[in-house]
């Protein structure tokens, strides 16, 4: 056993911040967040390289800021308050009655989140492999719910490992996409006026807000989750810390790389694929996979986040459950393009993500105000 050691006034040990579980805590964030918009490139194009070097560095502070904030929260109080059940985490936050709405609001949309993945992969198969959309949506949902059926803590070892090589991978390729030829970040700056891009708000900065906001709304119940597991308050709030920023830093790379290929990307479903193809096609099929990849990896627990808000991980109901809503999450992710998806499921539920954020801050204020009192 390790020995005790005294730290201010509380007795810690050396065994209760491990930097594995750190690494494995900041990789699951940054795998839940990947998803099929970030992996295919759709998200970082509708939040930050359609508004141009604004965008990308203005979404990109704001997003690093908050998304860091939220994470580091979320861990925090999943530690110190232990609920019986993730959900209560809007309770603590909001209240009763306000709090039960953003409970069923945020499974709703945690639920329509995972329909955007199994679009995201029917998307893949048909643009890159040229197989019908349904053999990837299908058989993204059969993946998904067979993981699901083991559990949150296998949940976590699987996403955890994958999340951090998915973003590696992601952020060599948008590099790549603009040290290539540097001066052409400057000129996809110039010709956006020109194009018709697809938008996820009217100014950068609401942009930054929404995406933060719908970020919150699938972070909250699982990283509440995550941080009861957690073995110290150190080890809960340095995963939320390396996991925001890290994740943060990749959406400006990426970005950097769509905005210097902003004429070729536009009006794609894969955008990312674009990028791959320019340098060889056995590039651009390792990438499908990785955003295949990428797309499990936040499919996972959004669908564990929708079957355990009803029933206790690992029960038979729970079982069953996320089985029947993986079926029917594939039958509604299959009805429109992938590019309509992502910007009517995030942009809509991002703006409700905002109020939750506001309940937020002002919590931790009183929070923080308190214990200076005292």
């Amino acid at each position: 056993m390790a020995s005790p050691m005294r730290t201010g006034n509380r007795l810690d040990t050396v065994e209760h911040t491990s930097i594995l579980r750190v690494l494995t805590y900041a990789g699951a964030i940054i795998a839940f967040l990947i998803g099929s918009g970030f992996a295919t490139g759709q998200e970082i194009l509708q939040y930050f390289a359609s508004y141009g070097f604004q965008g990308i560095i203005g979404t990109g502070a704001v997003v690093m800021i908050l998304i860091t904030y939220v994470a580091v929260e979320f861990f925090f109080v999943g530690h110190a308050q232990k609920f019986e059940r993730p959900s209560m985490i809007f309770q603590y936050y909001a209240g009763k009655y306000l709090g039960t709405f953003f409970d069923y609001f945020s499974i709703l949309f945690v639920f329509l989140s995972f329909t955007v993945m199994v679009s995201g992969a029917g998307a893949v198969f048909e643009e890159h492999y040229g197989l019908p959309k349904y053999l990837g949506g299908a058989g993204l949902a059969i993946v998904v719910s067979a993981t699901v059926w083991f559990g949150l803590k296998n949940l976590v070892d699987v996403i955890g490992k994958i999340g951090p090589v998915i973003v590696i991978v992601a952020v060599t390729l948008g590099v790549l996409g603009f040290i290539r030829e540097p001066g052409n970040i400057a000129a996809g700056n110039a010709m956006l006026p020109d194009l018709e891009l697809t938008q996820a708000s009217t100014n950068w900065f609401m942009a930054g807000l929404s995406y933060v906001g719908f970020c919150m709304l699938w972070l909250a119940a699982f990283l509440t989750a995550l941080g009861k597991t957690a073995r110290s308050r150190k080890e809960a709030v340095s995963g939320g810390l390396v996991g925001g920023v890290v994740f943060s830093a990749a959406c400006v790379v990426v970005g950097l790389g769509l905005l210097a290929n902003i004429a070729r990307v536009n009006g794609t479903e894969i955008p990312m694929l674009v990028l791959a193809k320019d340098f060889s096609s056995a590039l651009a099929a390792g990438i499908s996979v990785m955003i295949i990849a990428g797309i499990y990896t936040t499919a996972v627990p959004l669908l564990w986040t929708v079957s355990s808000r009803f029933f206790a991980d690992n029960t038979r109901k729970f079982k069953y459950l996320a089985i029947a809503l993986a079926a029917v999450g594939a039958v509604m992710g299959l009805l429109l393009p992938f590019s309509q998806m992502v910007n009517l499921v995030y942009v809509i539920n991002g703006y409700v993500g905002i109020l939750l954020l506001v309940l937020m801050i002002v919590k931790t204020c009183g929070r923080v105000m308190r214990r200076r009192s005292v």
